[in-house]
């Protein structure tokens, strides 16, 4: 017979126990007997009536009746090989990549769950609420997911990327992840029909934009930060991952896109098409926030982003297709308000795109560039020239009187130092 006590800082161990033997057994059990020898109850995880940030997304799978979360797998140590057990955040929004090895790619490719698509959303629903039960721990894929402030998810919906892999080029495969999460707000009869759902984004700057604060856009009814083309370390560009452009300091980037499936099967416009969404990303950007705190409601607050597109088919070549090499986005901005306080904002962007003739036969990879550029286009008024100083405007002798009596009274003194000499003079004619 023995009892385990755990933290008990009283207790001296180094103290002979007690020996118990059967005729105290009775008295023993009745001053210590109870049910604390069984294993004690595991807690319990505790759920809110909705969801807070950070909480994990609680799914249930309908087949087997069990409560998981919703998982987003990111890379672990210096290989950067994926870990499938990492819980999604409510509101958490970020993008992951990670590495996968396959013994066998050809194998893994129809039997691995991580390399079918349908697993990512088949079989399972996401709840609207997070409920009182245990969690059990049990290509690019985009979930984005719509809330409504303290009522919960309204809905899910993934994305998928996917690509052909020959089996013989090489045993690992990188895959993306991405979590959106976005707010339903109704929109009034005639107030910016595109803006119809809206990202819980951060303010770029209260209300005008701040230096280095992520540029505010808007595509198919939400709100988003506008990208660019990122360059992968081989020099490709990024299918997934992409540079945010910040306010105020202008970018150059640079990035090879391979074409040689896309020459092989398609025409011109396909092409032309495909390089524009190249350059745009999975969302284009149709409308952009003039100030950092833009609201989607507000109309007045946004303004559309002019883009000149290629269309144009070479002339002088039968074999050539005028396809988009260089992506500029030009804005322009000012400060407004007080000269003590002034805020920046946006007078108008576009995005401008350069051409080039590309030959079918011969083009593999195509050298792209994107330029970001920031002008300055405050108005500054005349700086102040102070308070005012008085001037004053005197009589060319109105010190006269004053130095006609000074002059008097040195004449008065002058006098009376002669007369003075005059008598001692006399005095000491008398006097021998």
């Amino acid at each position: 017979l023995f009892c385990v006590h755990l933290d008990d800082s009283k207790l001296n161990y180094f103290q002979q126990p007690q020996d118990i033997k059967e005729l105290d057994f009775v008295e023993v059990l009745e001053k210590y007997g109870r049910h604390s020898f069984l294993a004690p109850s595991q807690v319990q995880p505790s759920f809110s009536a909705f969801y807070r940030a950070g909480d994990p997304i609680l799914i249930y799978f309908d087949s087997s009746s069990v409560l998981s979360v919703l998982r987003q797998p990111v890379k672990m140590g210096a290989s950067g090989l994926c870990v499938d057990g990492n819980p999604a955040g409510f509101l958490d929004s970020k993008s992951t990549s990670c590495t996968r090895i396959f013994a066998n790619l050809s194998k893994s490719c129809m039997t691995d769950p991580a390399l079918d698509a349908a697993s990512y959303y088949r079989d399972f629903t996401v709840l609207k609420v997070p409920v009182n039960d245990t969690v059990m721990q049990s290509m690019k894929v985009i979930y984005e997911i719509e809330y409504s402030g303290t009522s919960g998810i309204q809905s899910v919906s993934v994305q998928f990327k996917v690509t052909s892999v020959s089996e013989n080029s090489r045993s690992s495969l990188q895959q993306h992840f991405t979590m959106h999460f976005w707010v339903s707000i109704p929109i009034l009869p005639g107030i910016l029909p595109s803006l119809t759902l809206s990202h819980m984004l951060p303010r770029s700057g209260n209300p005008g934009y701040i230096a280095g604060a992520p540029l505010l856009t808007a595509s198919s009814g939400a709100m988003q930060h506008m990208s660019i083309l990122r360059s992968e370390s081989d020099g490709s560009c990024s299918r997934f991952l992409r540079h945010t452009v910040e306010f105020g300091r202008n970018m150059r980037t640079g990035c090879k896109i391979s074409l040689s499936q896309i020459v092989k099967d398609s025409n011109c416009s396909y092409m032309q098409q495909k390089l524009h969404e190249a350059f745009q990303g999975i969302n284009r950007t149709e409308d952009l926030a003039i100030t950092g705190s833009a609201h989607s409601t507000q109309a007045e607050e946004w303004m559309t982003m002019l883009i000149q597109n290629c269309s144009v088919q070479a002339m002088n070549c039968t074999s050539c297709c005028m396809v988009p090499v260089t992506l500029e986005i030009q804005i322009l901005w000012t400060k407004v308000g007080l000269l003590s306080n002034p805020q920046a904002q946006i007078l108008g962007a576009r995005h401008f795109y350069q051409c080039h003739p590309l030959k079918f036969l011969n083009t593999s990879m195509v050298p792209v560039t994107t330029v970001v550029t920031f002008t300055d286009m405050t108005d500054w008024p005349e700086p102040p020239r102070g308070q005012p100083q008085m001037h004053w405007k005197l009589p060319f002798d109105i010190f006269f009187p004053f130095k006609v009596a000074m002059d008097v009274e040195r004449i008065y003194r002058g006098d009376l130092a002669g007369y003075f000499l005059l008598i001692l003079i006399m005095a000491s004619i008398f006097y021998f």
